[in-house]
């Protein structure tokens, strides 16, 4: 009996050791677990994969097979980073302009940042007349502007007073081809708003290896002010110069239009703009860094 006795709380001894050790097991696997929550910082070189990404596509040219799987990439990147995402359509000539529309938020502080996906059907300044009738990777003119908007999907955390749309136009980059004109995309979009964002910032040729972004002429004032200040107070004063240069004819200008503050940050002294050379190895994470991370705090720290 005795014998049965002591086995028995041998056997309950060992039962209590086993249980408390799964509990602490239990524990220990709560407490390191890694949680899933969302990078906090701009990660330029994951920009850089996604603009190497689109370029290995081909060329994004309203139509084609490339410009397709653009969308497709996108809305599924989006998606899967919690945003809302819809496409905007429109008929231009004898194409269907597709706008990626993506949207976090709710609160009154509107603000908008674009950038086009589509690349030039003709590199028609490529100073080899024989290259005047390809089209243009568009690494710069394109990409990177896309590349920075899918790493601030990635990142961007709205505060509750902050709406933030994330808009990749279609069709920007077409102008003086068979009769097309610029920033088809855009004016389309700007004239189907039925409210007025606070601010439209749109990004367009950042990821220039040698990056200088002067003040494009058109733009709100005060925003650029806004902006160029953040650039300076992050210690990117060297590449975001603080002096008019260009006055150019872009994305914002649809909004600015339509009274809505806009800006454009655009590095026009690329050497291979509408050539075949616009590839990756012109561009750099740096130059992408430098612009994405200006842009993810001027909506974070204001």
């Amino acid at each position: 009996m005795r014998q049965k006795l002591i086995t028995l709380l041998s056997l309950g001894g060992l039962i209590a050791v086993i249980l408390a050790s799964y509990r602490i097991g239990q524990s220990l696997v709560s407490i390191t677990s890694p949680t899933c929550q969302p990078p906090t910082e701009f990660n330029a070189e994951r920009a850089l994969d996604d603009l190497e990404y689109q370029v290995s596509l081909g060329p994004r040219t309203p139509g084609s097979d490339a410009h397709r799987k653009a969308i497709e990439w996108m809305t599924s990147e989006l998606s899967g980073y919690g945003w809302n995402v819809d496409i905007q359509e429109s008929e231009y000539q004898s194409y269907t302009v597709k706008n990626v529309i993506a949207r976090m938020g709710d609160g009154a502080d509107w603000i908008l940042i674009g950038a086009h996906y589509d690349s030039r059907f003709r590199a028609d300044s490529d100073p080899i007349p024989d290259n005047q009738s390809l089209p243009v990777p568009g690494a710069n003119d394109g990409a990177s502007g896309v590349a920075v908007l899918m790493e601030l999907a990635r990142t961007l955390q709205p505060r509750p007073e902050q709406t933030i749309w994330l808009v990749f136009f279609d069709f920007e980059d077409q102008g003086r081809i068979d009769s097309m004109n610029w920033i088809i995309g855009s004016t389309s979009f700007a004239e189907s708003l039925s409210g007025r964002p606070n601010a439209v910032v749109i990004l367009d040729m950042i990821g220039d290896a040698s990056l200088n972004i002067y003040q494009e002429i058109n733009s709100d004032p005060d925003l650029t002010a806004s902006i160029w200040a953040k650039a300076n107070e992050l210690g990117y004063g060297d590449h975001f110069i603080s002096e008019p240069r260009y006055r150019i004819l872009d994305d914002h200008i649809p909004f600015l239009n339509n009274n809505i503050p806009a800006v454009d940050i655009i590095d026009f002294d690329y050497l291979y703009w509408h050539t075949i050379n616009d590839t990756p190895d012109k561009t750099s994470a740096e130059s992408l860094k430098i612009v994405g991370r200006t842009i993810w705090h001027w909506i974070m720290d204001e």
